[in-house]
């Protein structure tokens, strides 16, 4: 995101430049296209976890909407953006104060109160986008109660050191251009951190996990790629030729990452799936949103391809470290994030965003050097104050809900409904409730068995 920064176009704007409406008005429209994210998320999400979870996923992203919005308002826009220091901002815009309806964010024609609205809906979804790697198994209340931790000490924090023009990542150069490091980075390594502390679900690597909703994964994953053109295109501030450009490598690096992660699934598994198209589309969306500023087309569909291939063969790491990352959010969101800022490294052509250059480019190694720094750093201090924040939230009010909730179904436990009842209006049992019987039809069988035999009762 091009705050501060002297570009090849920023430069052509000055602070006393009037309020633009047509730029004013795209920055709002971006910004309901960015808040529509969410709710795609949640989709997303939510196909692909069981039936007895739907609820719970869902609310899990729409829960985020409401705490981060409140939280941005009275202190998080004024750390993240204020002037302060290197590692976070001042507190002279707590609870928007000392903000003008007609005042400019410096260097640019939209007023700050419009600036402040789009960077809202990124503090939203990134949070949310935890979420998916810890399915099934979480206190609604406790994961509303880190929401408020993390957003707190970790992204507006992080969003100042990459996007604040007094950022230690900005005056290093790091180039980050809608999210790269703030956004995906960030969640992705929270989730690793997490997910460390808490632990597996029950029956992970066990028990069947598939999707219980493709076509709810599809829906989810169109409205993500709808909503990203505002995520991408909207972080130039402005409707001009690099706005274009960011627009059209987010659709080059999303179809090229949706056939890259197709391609390697037919080679290794054999099939095409919509899971995997799915899948893909969004690795190639986390992947160029650091880069969309920096690249051309050709290079958008190689960091596609790349991300494509490398984020699908990264989400079966699980498997073989052990980590329950439920919906493969460090896989896609963080190995993702990490791909598209370090090839700005060897992709930047120097002739849209900034004049930094790539290896690939005529540059030398210092700007792949940078987004090395930029993006490690981000992901250290993400995954370790992450995971002390799950393990203070763990020991105050307890994280997980029980193991017997947990395979009953977690909808039912945390918010008394069920996302799917056949029954209809007349009453009758809900799928949730016929899943409850179920397993408990099991436990007794199991029960009977093991007085009949004792050694079938690990069968």
């Amino acid at each position: 995101m091009p705050v501060g920064i002297t570009t090849l176009a920023a430069d052509k704007i000055t602070p006393d430049d009037a309020l633009s409406a047509a730029n004013t008005g795209f920055m709002l429209l971006c910004a309901a296209l960015v808040l529509i994210m969410t709710p795609g998320l949640a989709f997303f999400y939510g196909g692909m976890v069981r039936v007895k979870s739907v609820l719970n996923m869902l609310m899990m992203s729409f829960i985020s909407i409401g705490i981060v919005t409140v939280l941005w308002v009275l202190y998080g826009f004024s750390v993240a953006f204020d002037q302060g220091n290197d590692l976070f901002g001042g507190f002279d815009w707590l609870g928007m104060h000392n903000i003008g309806l007609t005042e400019l964010w410096p260097g640019y024609t939209i007023p700050i109160y419009v600036f402040a609205l789009f960077q809202m809906m990124f503090a939203i979804i990134t949070p949310a986008l935890i979420s998916g790697a810890l399915a099934d198994r979480v206190k609604f209340t406790a994961w509303a109660v880190f929401i408020a931790l993390w957003a707190t000490v970790v992204y507006f924090p992080v969003a100042h050191w990459v996007w604040a023009a007094d950022g230690w990542a900005f005056k290093l150069g790091v180039i980050d251009f809608a999210g790269g490091t703030a956004v995906h980075i960030n969640a992705g390594a929270a989730a690793l951190g997490v997910i460390l502390v808490i632990g597996k679900r029950v029956g992970f690597k066990k028990d069947p996990m598939r999707p219980h909703s493709l076509p709810l994964v599809m829906l989810g994953a169109g409205l993500l790629w709808f909503g990203w053109f505002g995520f991408n295109g909207g972080s130039w501030l402005g409707a001009d030729g690099v706005t274009a450009a960011a627009f059209t490598n987010t659709q080059v690096a999303t179809a090229s990452a949706m056939l890259g992660w197709l391609a390697y699934e037919k080679i290794r598994h054999g099939s095409f799936t919509t899971l995997g198209a799915a899948s893909g589309a969004v690795s190639g969306l986390v992947a160029i949103t650091p880069a969309c500023g920096a690249v051309s087309p050709l290079g958008a569909i190689a960091i596609g391809v790349i991300a494509g291939v490398v984020c699908a063969m990264a989400v079966g790491l699980k498997y073989k470290f052990g980590y329950d990352d439920s919906l493969d959010v460090i896989g896609v969101h963080m190995v993702g994030g990490l791909i598209g800022s370090l090839l700005i490294g060897l992709f930047a052509t120097g002739r849209v965003q900034s004049e930094a250059k790539g290896l690939f480019y005529g540059g030398d190694a210092s700007q792949l050097g940078k987004q090395a720094a930029g993006a490690f750093a981000v992901l250290a201090y993400s995954l370790i104050v992450s995971a002390i924040l799950a393990k203070v939230v763990d020991l105050v009010m307890g994280f997980r809900v029980d193991e017997d909730d947990e395979v009953a179904g977690i909808d039912q436990v945390e918010h008394a409904e069920t996302a799917y009842d056949f029954a209809g209006a007349g009453g009758g049992t809900s799928l949730g409730g016929l899943q409850a019987a179920a397993h408990s039809a099991a436990g007794e069988a199991k029960k009977k068995d093991a007085k009949k035999d004792p050694k079938k009762v690990d069968a």
